[in-house]
C-alpha cells in the first residue's frame, strides 16, 4: 500500500469533511495516509517513505503545500501532488482537469498520470518569490480586498461567493481608475492606462473567469492578459454576460512569453490570492521556472 502525506484545510468549501471522515474515505480506496491540517504545527512534517502528497482544499491550500515543496522545506525529493479540490474557485484544479466526485479522483490516482507544472518566479517584490496562478494589477487586487471584507452571510456557499464576486467585479470595472503601467514581454513593450494586467500560469482567475483558455501550466511559458482603459465597456459586458448565465469567450488575446518586466507604481498587486502594495516604481521581473511541481491528473487532458 502506497503512503501519502495528506495536507487538509478543514475550513475549505461548503461540505467540510472532518479529519476522520477524509482519512477513512481515502483509506477505504486503498491508500494509506498520514494527516496534517493546515491549521496545525506539524504541517511541514513528512515521513521519508511517502510516495505522494494529497492536498485537500482550495487554491490557497495548494499554494501553502507547494511553497513548502518549492522551498525544499517539506521534502528533499520531488513528489507528485494529488488534488482533492474542496475550495471555492479551485482554479488550479480546473486548469488541470481535476474535477468530479472525490471517489472518482481518489481512484484515478492508480493511473499515475502525471502533469508537470511550472511556477512564476518573481524578482523585485519584497516578500514574494513565486506564484502558481497569476501575478497581476488593476481590478483583481481590488476585488480580492473587497471580498475579504464581504458580509459572511452573503458567502455561505461557494456558489454565493462566486456570484457576489462577479457582481462586485462588474461594479469595480465600471468605477475603477485605470493605472499607468509599462510591461515588457521578451523584446516587446506595452504601455498605457490599464484596467487589467495579469501575468498568468493557469487558465482562470478569481471567480472562475476563463481569461487564458489556451494556457498550459507546464509549457515553460506564461501568458500576459491586458485590458486598456478604452476597453472598459467591453470588459464590463463580458462579466455581465457571465452574471446572466452565459459563457462568453474572454474578448482579449493572450500574449505568450518567457521574460516579463512590470512597472506598476504606488498601487496594489496580487500574487495568487494575496494582495500587496507597491510603494515605488521598482520593476518586478517574472519568468517561468519550468517543471517545479508535478500533479496527478485523471487522464491525458493536457500535453506533457
Amino acid at each position: 500500500m502506497k503512503l501519502a502525506k495528506l495536507v487538509h484545510n478543514p475550513g475549505a468549501g461548503e461540505k467540510r469533511l472532518s479529519k476522520k471522515e477524509l482519512t477513512a474515505f481515502i483509506k477505504a480506496k486503498g491508500w494509506d495516509c498520514r494527516y496534517s491540517s493546515t491549521k496545525g504545527k506539524d504541517f511541514s512534517a513528512i515521513h521519508p517513505k511517502t510516495d505522494f502528497i494529497i492536498v485537500a482544499g482550495g487554491d490557497g491550500t495548494v499554494r501553502k503545500a507547494s511553497a513548502q515543496i518549492f522551498e525544499r522545506k517539506l521534502i528533499e525529493k520531488r513528489l507528485p501532488i494529488a488534488l482533492l479540490p474542496t475550495g471555492t474557485a479551485n482554479n488550479i484544479a480546473r486548469t488541470l482537469g481535476i474535477e468530479g466526485e472525490l471517489s472518482f479522483l481518489i481512484e484515478s490516482w492508480y493511473n499515475q498520470q502525471v502533469k508537470a507544472f511550472d511556477i512564476g518566479k518573481i524578482e523585485g517584490l519584497t516578500g514574494y518569490s513565486f506564484f502558481l496562478e497569476a501575478l497581476g494589477a488593476g481590478v483583481f487586487p481590488k476585488l480580492i480586498r473587497e471580498m475579504e471584507s464581504a458580509d459572511p452571510l452573503l458567502t455561505q456557499t461557494p456558489e454565493q461567493e462566486i456570484e457576489l464576486a462577479l457582481q462586485k467585479l462588474h461594479e469595480i470595472i465600471l468605477a475603477y481608475e485605470a493605472k499607468q503601467a509599462r510591461i515588457q514581454v521578451d523584446e516587446q513593450t506595452y504601455s498605457g492606462n490599464f484596467l487589467i494586467v495579469e501575468i498568468m500560469n493557469i487558465q482562470s482567475i478569481g471567480p472562475n473567469l476563463l481569461l487564458s483558455d489556451g494556457s498550459d501550466p507546464g509549457d515553460g511559458e506564461l501568458e500576459l492578459m491586458l485590458v486598456y482603459e478604452e476597453d472598459r465597456q467591453k470588459l464590463a459586458d463580458y462579466v455581465l454576460a457571465i452574471i446572466n448565465g452565459k459563457s462568453p469567450a474572454f474578448p482579449f488575446n493572450a500574449i505568450k512569453g518567457k521574460k516579463f518586466e512590470l512597472e506598476w507604481g504606488n498601487s496594489y498587486l496580487h500574487v495568487d490570492d494575496v494582495v500587496t502594495k507597491t510603494e515605488k516604481r521598482t520593476p518586478v521581473k517574472i519568468q517561468p521556472n519550468p517543471r517545479v511541481l508535478e500533479f496527478l491528473i485523471p487522464g491525458p487532458l493536457l500535453k506533457q
